[in-house]
Protein backbone atom coordinates (compact mmCIF):
# COMPACT_ATOMS: atom_id res chain seq x y z
CA UNK A 1 0.00 0.00 0.00
CA UNK A 2 3.30 2.48 -0.51
CA UNK A 3 2.04 4.14 -3.57
CA UNK A 4 -1.21 5.04 -1.57
CA UNK A 5 0.38 6.47 1.40
CA UNK A 6 -2.05 9.98 0.74
CA UNK A 7 -5.16 8.50 0.33
CA UNK A 8 -7.74 7.67 2.85
CA UNK A 9 -8.36 3.86 2.84
CA UNK A 10 -11.25 2.82 4.10
CA UNK A 11 -11.82 -0.53 5.98
CA UNK A 12 -14.98 -2.57 5.09
CA UNK A 13 -16.29 -4.98 7.53
CA UNK A 14 -15.80 -7.97 5.16
CA UNK A 15 -11.99 -7.26 5.88
CA UNK A 16 -10.19 -5.97 2.57
CA UNK A 17 -9.18 -2.31 2.32
CA UNK A 18 -10.93 -0.17 -0.25
CA UNK A 19 -10.41 3.08 -1.70
CA UNK A 20 -13.81 5.63 -1.72
CA UNK A 21 -14.17 6.62 -5.78
CA UNK A 22 -13.19 10.60 -4.84
CA UNK A 23 -9.90 9.13 -3.49
CA UNK A 24 -9.37 6.89 -6.51
CA UNK A 25 -10.17 9.87 -8.43
CA UNK A 26 -7.37 11.89 -7.09
CA UNK A 27 -4.48 9.46 -7.43
CA UNK A 28 -5.26 8.81 -11.23
CA UNK A 29 -5.51 12.96 -11.40
CA UNK A 30 -9.39 12.08 -12.58
CA UNK A 31 -12.92 13.28 -11.93
CA UNK A 32 -15.19 11.17 -10.29
CA UNK A 33 -17.52 11.31 -12.99
CA UNK A 34 -14.77 9.59 -15.69
CA UNK A 35 -14.30 6.60 -13.24
CA UNK A 36 -18.34 6.51 -13.41
CA UNK A 37 -18.07 6.52 -17.06
CA UNK A 38 -15.27 3.78 -17.16
CA UNK A 39 -17.71 1.88 -15.17
CA UNK A 40 -20.17 2.43 -17.41
CA UNK A 41 -18.23 1.18 -20.32
CA UNK A 42 -17.14 -1.82 -18.39
CA UNK A 43 -13.67 -0.82 -18.31
CA UNK A 44 -13.61 -0.32 -14.27
CA UNK A 45 -15.25 -2.20 -11.78
CA UNK A 46 -15.94 -1.31 -8.31
CA UNK A 47 -14.97 -4.37 -5.70
CA UNK A 48 -17.79 -3.41 -3.52
CA UNK A 49 -20.18 -0.68 -2.23
CA UNK A 50 -20.25 0.68 1.09
CA UNK A 51 -22.96 1.17 3.45
CA UNK A 52 -23.59 4.38 2.25
CA UNK A 53 -23.88 3.49 -1.40
CA UNK A 54 -20.15 4.67 -2.63
CA UNK A 55 -18.22 3.21 -5.02
CA UNK A 56 -14.68 1.47 -3.40
CA UNK A 57 -12.18 0.22 -4.99
CA UNK A 58 -9.26 -2.16 -4.23
CA UNK A 59 -5.46 -0.98 -4.88
CA UNK A 60 -5.62 -2.77 -8.47
CA UNK A 61 -8.49 0.05 -10.03
CA UNK A 62 -5.26 2.48 -9.78
CA UNK A 63 -3.10 0.51 -12.06
CA UNK A 64 -5.85 -0.48 -14.56
CA UNK A 65 -7.04 3.72 -14.80
CA UNK A 66 -3.52 4.88 -15.45
CA UNK A 67 -3.46 2.10 -17.75
CA UNK A 68 -6.82 3.56 -19.59
CA UNK A 69 -4.93 7.35 -19.30
CA UNK A 70 -1.88 6.08 -20.69
CA UNK A 71 -3.70 4.30 -23.79
CA UNK A 72 -5.51 7.39 -24.44
CA UNK A 73 -2.28 9.23 -24.42
CA UNK A 74 -1.68 6.66 -26.91
CA UNK A 75 -4.82 8.29 -28.99
CA UNK A 76 -6.99 5.01 -28.21
CA UNK A 77 -10.76 5.70 -27.70
CA UNK A 78 -12.67 4.56 -24.83
CA UNK A 79 -14.40 2.13 -27.25
CA UNK A 80 -11.20 0.70 -28.65
CA UNK A 81 -9.65 0.62 -24.85
CA UNK A 82 -13.02 -1.42 -24.13
CA UNK A 83 -12.62 -3.89 -27.12
CA UNK A 84 -9.23 -4.67 -25.79
CA UNK A 85 -10.15 -5.67 -22.49
CA UNK A 86 -13.27 -7.13 -23.58
CA UNK A 87 -10.84 -9.43 -25.91
CA UNK A 88 -8.75 -9.99 -23.19
CA UNK A 89 -10.92 -10.80 -20.75
CA UNK A 90 -13.05 -13.19 -23.45
CA UNK A 91 -10.02 -15.18 -24.51
CA UNK A 92 -9.55 -18.56 -23.51
CA UNK A 93 -5.52 -18.77 -24.67
CA UNK A 94 -2.92 -16.34 -22.67
CA UNK A 95 -1.11 -16.54 -25.72
CA UNK A 96 -3.14 -15.68 -27.88
CA UNK A 97 -4.90 -12.77 -25.90
CA UNK A 98 -0.95 -11.94 -25.54
CA UNK A 99 -0.83 -11.96 -29.26
CA UNK A 100 -3.25 -10.22 -29.88
CA UNK A 101 -2.92 -7.36 -27.38
CA UNK A 102 0.97 -7.61 -28.89
CA UNK A 103 -0.67 -6.87 -32.24
CA UNK A 104 -2.80 -4.01 -31.04
CA UNK A 105 0.60 -2.42 -29.31
CA UNK A 106 2.29 -2.97 -32.54
CA UNK A 107 0.05 -1.01 -34.99
CA UNK A 108 0.19 1.67 -32.28
CA UNK A 109 3.84 1.75 -32.54
CA UNK A 110 4.08 1.85 -35.95
CA UNK A 111 1.44 5.00 -36.04
CA UNK A 112 3.42 5.96 -33.21
CA UNK A 113 6.67 6.36 -35.42
CA UNK A 114 4.99 7.71 -38.26
CA UNK A 115 3.33 9.98 -36.58
CA UNK A 116 6.95 11.02 -35.00
CA UNK A 117 8.56 11.30 -38.77
CA UNK A 118 5.97 14.03 -39.44
CA UNK A 119 6.67 16.11 -36.79
CA UNK A 120 9.99 15.98 -37.24
CA UNK A 121 9.66 16.90 -40.60
CA UNK A 122 7.57 19.62 -39.16
CA UNK A 123 9.97 20.85 -36.97
CA UNK A 124 12.42 21.07 -39.53
CA UNK A 125 10.35 23.41 -41.73
CA UNK A 126 9.94 25.43 -38.52
CA UNK A 127 13.49 25.64 -37.31
CA UNK A 128 13.84 26.82 -41.16
CA UNK A 129 11.33 29.14 -40.95
CA UNK A 130 12.36 30.74 -38.17
CA UNK A 131 15.89 31.04 -39.69
CA UNK A 132 14.62 32.68 -43.18
CA UNK A 133 12.14 34.97 -40.63
CA UNK A 134 14.80 35.73 -38.34
CA UNK A 135 16.44 38.43 -41.22
CA UNK A 136 13.14 40.40 -41.91
CA UNK A 137 13.63 42.08 -38.96
CA UNK A 138 17.29 44.01 -40.68
CA UNK A 139 14.35 44.98 -43.48
CA UNK A 140 13.52 48.89 -44.31
CA UNK A 141 10.24 49.13 -42.54
CA UNK A 142 9.20 51.29 -44.99
CA UNK A 143 9.14 48.19 -47.35
CA UNK A 144 5.49 47.51 -48.05
CA UNK A 145 4.85 43.50 -47.26
CA UNK A 146 4.32 42.58 -51.24
CA UNK A 147 7.95 43.34 -51.65
CA UNK A 148 8.72 39.92 -49.01
CA UNK A 149 7.82 37.26 -52.21
CA UNK A 150 11.00 38.66 -53.62
CA UNK A 151 13.16 39.50 -51.12
CA UNK A 152 16.59 40.86 -51.63
CA UNK A 153 18.17 39.85 -48.29
CA UNK A 154 17.28 35.97 -49.43
CA UNK A 155 18.81 36.14 -52.91
CA UNK A 156 20.90 33.26 -53.57
CA UNK A 157 18.85 31.17 -50.96
CA UNK A 158 17.00 27.89 -51.93
CA UNK A 159 14.11 30.15 -51.56
CA UNK A 160 11.14 30.72 -49.21
CA UNK A 161 10.42 28.03 -47.03
CA UNK A 162 6.55 26.35 -47.31
CA UNK A 163 5.60 27.90 -44.51
CA UNK A 164 6.44 31.28 -45.55
CA UNK A 165 5.68 31.23 -48.94
CA UNK A 166 2.65 29.97 -48.31
CA UNK A 167 1.87 33.60 -46.43
CA UNK A 168 1.98 35.59 -49.97
CA UNK A 169 -0.85 35.97 -52.85
CA UNK A 170 -0.07 34.14 -55.78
Amino acid sequence: MTSLVRLQVVEEEEGGAFLRVGDLAREVGKTVRAMHLYEELGLLKPAARSKGGFRLYREEAVVRVRWIGKLQDMGFSLQQISEILHGWEESKSAPRAMCRVSEIYGEKLKETQDQISRLAALERELVKSLGYLDTCGTCDPVRLISSCCCCDVHEGDEGQPDLVAGLHRH
